[in-house]
């Protein structure tokens, strides 16, 4: 088995770093939508919804570059492009969206989705001894587990 200076299955982590760049694309299309509901969101509700949205657009940037400098750390390149990123998007494009529950909706079932490409690079990081990955992919979850929860609550939604 050859392996990086990390001490790291060079070929795992190539695995891993195109399994990141599919959750970096996706990660970039729920950052716009954050962006548009923030923008457009209308009606009773704006105001709380409005900051809820900035700070959750405020933590998508964050995991974004935390997920592309994880690429660059495995040694791989991040996807950089907006072609790339709907190319390996798997997440509804919410556009002009101003309806609260319809916006909430758009952020649950994109978390949803997300969870699920985590998942995969969790359980591969695990069996290529990546904890920095592991790590990573076990914090983002356990946030977007309590996020979508909270988000189905004010819905009025179970689990």
């Amino acid at each position: 088995m050859k392996t990086n200076s990390l001490g790291l299955d060079l070929k795992k982590t190539e695995v891993l770093a195109a399994e990141l760049n599919i959750l970096l694309a996706n990660f970039q299309v729920y950052y716009q939508n954050l962006r548009g509901l923030h923008w457009n969101i209308r009606g009773k509700r704006f105001f709380d919804l409005h900051v809820k949205f900035e700070e959750l657009y405020n933590d998508s940037q964050l995991k974004i570059d935390m997920i592309a400098e994880r690429i660059l750390t495995l040694g791989g390149r991040p996807l950089h492009t907006f072609e790339d990123y709907i190319k390996n998007n798997k997440l509804f494009v919410g556009k002009d969206i101003s309806n609260d529950e319809e916006a909430v909706n758009l952020i649950v079932n994109s978390l949803t989705q997300l969870l699920k490409i985590e998942r995969v690079i969790l359980k591969q990081s695990d069996e290529a001894l990546d904890e920095g990955t592991n790590s990573m992919m076990s914090d983002f979850i356990k946030e977007q587990e309590k996020t979508i929860w909270m988000m189905k609550a004010w819905l009025e939604e179970e689990i």
